[in-house]
């Protein structure tokens, strides 16, 4: 699926996985609220709920009945190896596959002296 065609829900999922593994939000710290993350991503809090509520179903995140959103133990290793399936699975063939194309060796890809 391509970024154009993606979900908002799902966009801003990737938004907060990418701060997640980043670092920005580490395990045990509090996401923003619905309504924060809504206003400065300029999306619907209902959008940001659903999104949330995905975290959720996954695991990755703990709720706090009138606190909030917590990052969950282990979000990070969970996230990271979803990531690294979808590369595997979705991303990294069809590089091969133009790679191939093209006649690049992964050996020029890792070459020093292109860099």
């Amino acid at each position: 699926m391509s970024e154009a065609t993606k979900p908002v829900y799902l966009k801003l999922r990737d938004i907060i996985a990418a701060s997640i593994l980043n670092g920005e939000y580490k395990e045990g710290d509090m996401l923003p609220s619905v309504r924060s993350f809504a206003a400065e991503q300029g999306a619907n809090p209902l959008t940001v709920a659903k999104a949330y509520q995905g975290f959720q179903d996954d695991g990755l995140v703990e709720v706090q009945r009138g606190v909030g959103m917590y990052v969950a133990g282990g979000a990070t290793d969970k996230l990271r190896a979803q990531e690294r399936d979808n590369f595997m699975q979705n991303v990294w063939p069809p590089v091969v596959k133009q790679m191939k194309q093209i006649g690049i060796s992964p050996q020029e890809l890792l070459s020093p002296e292109d860099c």
